[in-house]
């Protein structure tokens, strides 16, 4: 059986035992047709708020949906070259399974999905479906992917998603987030979730003495005494990177969740759109 075909039927079983997909919750949609405008009232959510209508009747006033049923769930895949490691499986692998898990509850759900592939540019897109051999393609289009020599730009990302989509949708962004994204202005148009994919071995590096070491993203090698010293300075780096990521996503109201290449991927998942993160 190949890679493929294990992503995809472990992902498959998890989603229809009900341990991620089989929940009508688990993409539970905000609403997205205009109804009215009313005034403010504690407990409505402050993305909703107009403040030009606010600045004029100089009192809070929110903007309220119908909700709809359904959704239309964006993926978008971040396969730059540093997604290109893994000690336990390569970070890229996950990204594939955690982009199966998500695309087989979507369309269990009877919702549209659509998926993106992004690097230094965009490389692939899919137009929204409720097809379930669009997993199977999109999954397979991650996993054959070389990210070698490719670096992140998730503001490109960010810029092409809000040009492009024009219903408003719930975008799950996959990538390991070693650039702090700036999703400020995707985030007031859509629903923006980012799943943060690490290798704990990159987060926390043994000392490895003289050693020579080749950058994924630029291909660039370096040569270096990684003494105890300076790999506890890199992993202090490592950690103020990361509260200043998730500081970024709190701001911009982006949920998010890490998930590591050890960890049971749909646990996770369930962890996240069930508010137990």
């Amino acid at each position: 059986m190949s890679k493929l075909q294990k992503i995809l039927v472990r992902a498959r079983r998890q989603v229809f035992s009900e341990m991620v997909g089989n929940n009508p919750s688990i993409f539970h949609g905000e609403g997205y047709d205009f109804i009215e405008m009313r005034e403010y009232m504690p407990g409505d959510d402050i993305r909703h708020i107009d403040w030009i209508v606010t600045a004029k009747m100089r009192t809070p006033y929110i903007k309220v949906f119908r909700e709809e049923r359904e959704l239309s769930v964006v993926m978008a895949s971040m396969l730059c070259g540093s997604v290109h490691f893994g000690s336990k499986r390569f970070k890229q692998e996950l990204i594939a399974e955690l982009a199966a898990l998500v695309s087989f509850s979507v369309l269990h759900n009877g919702d549209l999905l659509s998926s993106y592939i992004f690097a230094d540019r965009m490389y692939a897109h899919s137009k929204p479906t409720k097809k379930m051999f669009a997993v199977q393609k999109s999954v397979g289009e991650i996993l054959e992917f070389d990210p070698l020599n490719k670096q992140a730009d998730y503001d490109g990302m960010a810029q092409t998603l809000y040009k492009r989509l024009r219903r408003r949708s719930l975008i799950v962004v996959i990538g390991d987030f070693f650039e702090i994204p700036d999703f400020r202005l995707l985030a007031k148009k859509h629903e923006v979730v980012a799943l943060v994919v690490r290798d704990r071995l990159e987060e926390e590096p043994p000392a490895m003495g003289f050693a020579s070491l080749m950058d994924p993203e630029s291909g660039a090698v370096l040569e270096g005494d990684f003494s105890t010293k300076t790999v506890n300075g890199y992993r202090a780096k490592v950690h103020a990177h990361d509260h200043a990521l998730y500081e970024r996503f709190r701001r911009d109201q982006v949920r998010f969740i890490k998930v590591y290449t050890d960890d049971v991927a749909g646990v996770q998942l369930r962890r996240l759109f069930e508010g137990r993160q």
